[in-house]
């Protein structure tokens, strides 16, 4: 179930747990290699989030920010959420295929938390 995406932008889907509704994130996708490196280094601010992929793994050096990261495995289903503080490098999860950062404790306000699936929705550009 290999999904490939390219660098661009789109939307994450939380889905609402217990027939809640879902919740739609701003996405920026980052697959090449540039993107994936560069990712949120440099930055003060993200709005909403960046899906980086494939990714296993990541670290915040050279990061201005705390940032939630979610590892999420090949059926898009969220293995762990971690928050990280600049400086530090996140341990590898063996079955994580891609990684969404966004800003630290946003994640839990959209319902992204162990279990949970997300989907990504391209924009059409």
């Amino acid at each position: 179930m290999g999904r490939r995406w390219r660098d661009g932008h789109g939307e994450l889907v939380v889905s609402g747990g217990g027939g809640g509704p879902s919740v739609r994130v701003p996405l920026e996708i980052a697959t090449s290699y540039r993107a994936r490196t560069k990712g949120l280094l440099g930055r003060d601010f993200i709005d909403g989030a960046i899906l980086l992929s494939p990714a296993g793994s990541v670290h915040t050096f050279r990061m201005r920010m705390p940032i939630d990261v979610a590892y999420l495995d090949r059926h898009l289903r969220v293995i762990a959420v971690r928050t990280m503080s600049p400086g530090r490098l996140g341990m590898p999860r063996l079955r994580a295929r891609h990684v969404v950062e966004a800003g630290a404790g946003v994640m839990s306000e959209w319902g992204v938390r162990e279990g949970a699936r997300v989907e990504v929705a391209v924009s059409g550009s």
